[in-house]
């Protein structure tokens, strides 16, 4: 993992040796240009780059390649997201090269909530590809300069090539195999969903440690801070792959009036200092569910700043 790939800062912090912290933010639903700049000043110069999803929860959105666009133009570092669900490999080629061609450096790759879930669940689903052939599509346009039907690219796109991985979906026991399916298919970073339960992540970490996953790819921890106690039994009850512990909900709950979210954040700062001293862990992807304002705050309390520059 020693030579560079791209020009990506993030690249460029987990390949120094630094502990990554990344972001999230949610493009609007709508054109609303400066709201989403308001989102982004919250971040600059807070984490070493920034997520944009992509019609996340399987809601119409501003598009990932448009919001990241604004989001480089604002100085800060994009990572762009590009699900399975809403393009064929036609449509995924041509946005991997319009992107890099803008100057994103950073892509994670996914397959996408089902549209039953969002705003459309009468929208058709696409898949022509999943997300380990996504991944291994942008690697060899990346490392052989190839198209999928092995047509040669005049400038290929050199991306930072990421994946998510969810320790807690059923069956637990296979989670740490497909994430050795995307890292094979040519993943360098891995973002984990959010995690709650420690002690099955613990157990997911050693796995990965045991058959030297993080020897091969950069692994980050998912934290997202709980807002209230009906947060966290929505998420225990309602969001499928999602491990909440009935000790975090007591805790939340025992937490004085007015001061369950600054619980949720003590929680969520208790996960990042274990981190940082886990054996394979490479860095913290902080999703603050509209919640940016909040990240400065959480990234100082965590010192996590200032930010390596490179």
């Amino acid at each position: 993992m020693n030579e560079l790939k791209s020009g990506s800062n993030l690249e460029k912090v987990l390949k120094a040796g630094h502990f990554a912290f990344t972001g999230e933010c949610g493009p609007p639903k709508g054109a609303n240009v400066e709201h989403l700049k308001e989102k982004i000043a919250h971040l600059k110069g807070v984490v070493d780059s920034v997520n944009i999803t992509d019609n996340q929860t399987a809601v119409v959105r501003m598009s990932s390649w448009a919001a990241s666009t604004i989001m480089l133009q604002e100085g800060v570092e994009p990572n762009f997201q590009m699900v399975c669900r809403d393009r064929n490999r036609l449509a995924m080629m041509s946005d991997i090269l319009g992107v890099y061609s803008m100057g994103i450096r950073n892509m994670l790759c996914l397959s996408g909530d089902h549209q039953s879930f969002g705003n459309h669940p009468q929208s058709k689903n696409v898949y022509d590809i999943d997300s380990i052939q996504l991944i291994a599509l942008v690697k060899k346009m990346r490392d052989e300069g190839k198209f999928m039907n092995d047509e040669e690219i005049d400038t290929p796109p050199k991306m930072f090539i990421g994946a998510a991985a969810n320790p807690f979906a059923d069956p637990a026991e296979y989670r740490v195999y497909r994430m050795a399916n995307k890292i094979r298919a040519g993943a360098d970073f891995i973002q984990t969903q959010c995690i709650y339960n420690m002690e099955k992540f613990r157990l997911f970490m050693k796995k990965a440690v045991d058959m030297g996953l993080h020897e091969k790819c950069y692994i980050l921890a998912g934290v997202t801070p709980m807002k209230s106690v009906g947060m966290a039994r929505y998420m225990a009850s309602s969001v499928p792959g999602m491990d909440v512990p009935e000790s975090l909900i007591k805790r939340l709950q025992g937490a004085e009036k007015g001061k369950v979210a600054e619980e949720g954040i003590k929680f969520a700062l208790e996960q990042i200092e274990e981190f940082r001293e886990m054996e394979g862990v490479a860095g913290v992807h902080l999703m603050a569910i509209e919640w940016e304002h909040r990240v400065p705050e959480i990234a100082e309390r965590a010192k996590m700043l200032p930010r390596p520059k490179i």
